[in-house]
């Protein structure tokens, strides 16, 4: 594929993926969402999102996965800046190249972040000065994870995810992520999740972060932690793809001190020793074929950044 370069005068942002590294699900609320306790954490894959003037609105992809992205109004970086222009009153059209290298729909935000650095791109290619507050908002509008990938680092979840909270944590973690074929669609997770807890006779209340997890980011402990990963929607999860079930018991058993499923899926994140833990990890998944692709990162990393544009030399 042909990919036109960066246009002039274009605002390029970075901006990380995400790990769910405990994920508790409560009861279905009116407005259709679950009750959410998360602890997230942004980690080193990125997508870039340059935002230039153009003609008319469009999308250019770029990189490891964009021949996965939509090119049109469903993208959310497109939502996201259209929402901006809306708001201040900003008639202009843009044009959006995503250098995409977060998978895609593996339950680590790829979406989301694209949408989170569009705003970010947005306030700094119009000028408008949007505190932290203002951006939070219409990222919250945007999707639950939004929020999280402008701050970045480790956070808390609350509501549906949106309402964050910082969390204490030192260290730096070394995860591998096993990426699936293909994706699983979010609202079909949390279905199968409800019916499975409907047919067990599961009640379920108000979500809450175990202090086992936090304590492990308190300490720095990658072996705590590894022990205290959760997702309740894993079960959900391995019903929709039993092979996930598989992929995780075989990323423990070859070295991993812990393995979750991301998000809603299908995407396993093991969590290892060290950088040279992962690597070796990658090795001994990648000989036993039960993914497509595999990719490691360290976090926490920062969220979405104005990437400073290259001075040429006079």
């Amino acid at each position: 594929m042909t990919v036109a370069p960066t246009l002039p005068g274009a605002v390029t942002v970075r901006v990380p993926a995400k790990v769910n590294l405990e994920l508790r699900v409560g009861p279905r609320r009116p407005d259709g969402f679950h009750a959410l306790a998360t602890v997230y954490q942004a980690v080193s894959l990125h997508d870039d999102v340059s935002i230039a003037r153009w003609d008319d609105w469009q999308v250019v992809a770029a990189g490891t996965y964009a021949d996965r992205i939509p090119t049109d109004g469903d993208n959310l970086a497109v939502r996201a800046a259209r929402l901006v222009a809306e708001r201040w009153d900003v008639d202009e059209r843009l044009s959006i190249r995503i250098d995409k290298d977060i998978p895609v729909a593996g339950g680590m935000a790829g979406g989301s972040a694209d949408a989170a650095a569009a705003l970010v791109a947005c306030d700094q290619l119009w000028g408008l000065g949007l505190d932290r507050d203002e951006l939070a908002e219409l990222a919250a509008s945007l999707g639950s994870d939004v929020p999280f990938l402008l701050t970045g680092g480790n956070a808390m979840g609350s509501g549906r995810g949106e309402q964050l909270a910082p969390v204490l944590a030192r260290g730096t973690f070394h995860w591998v992520f096993a990426v699936s074929d293909t994706g699983l669609s979010t609202p079909e997770v949390y279905a199968e999740c409800d019916r499975l807890r409907e047919r067990d006779g599961v009640r379920v209340g108000e979500p809450q972060i175990s202090a086992e997890l936090m304590a492990a980011l308190r300490s720095g402990d990658p072996a705590a932690l590894g022990a205290a990963l959760h997702n309740d929607l894993e079960p959900a999860a391995f019903s929709l793809r039993p092979q996930l079930r598989e992929l995780r018991d075989a990323g423990v058993e070859f070295g991993a001190l812990g393995g979750v499923v991301s998000g809603s899926g299908p995407t396993v994140a093991f969590l290892t020793e060290s950088h040279e833990a992962a690597l070796d990890l990658s090795v001994s998944l990648a000989a036993s074929a039960l993914c497509r692709d595999l990719r490691r990162a360290r976090g926490p990393v920062h969220g979405a950044q104005v990437v400073p544009v290259a001075r040429t030399a006079d």
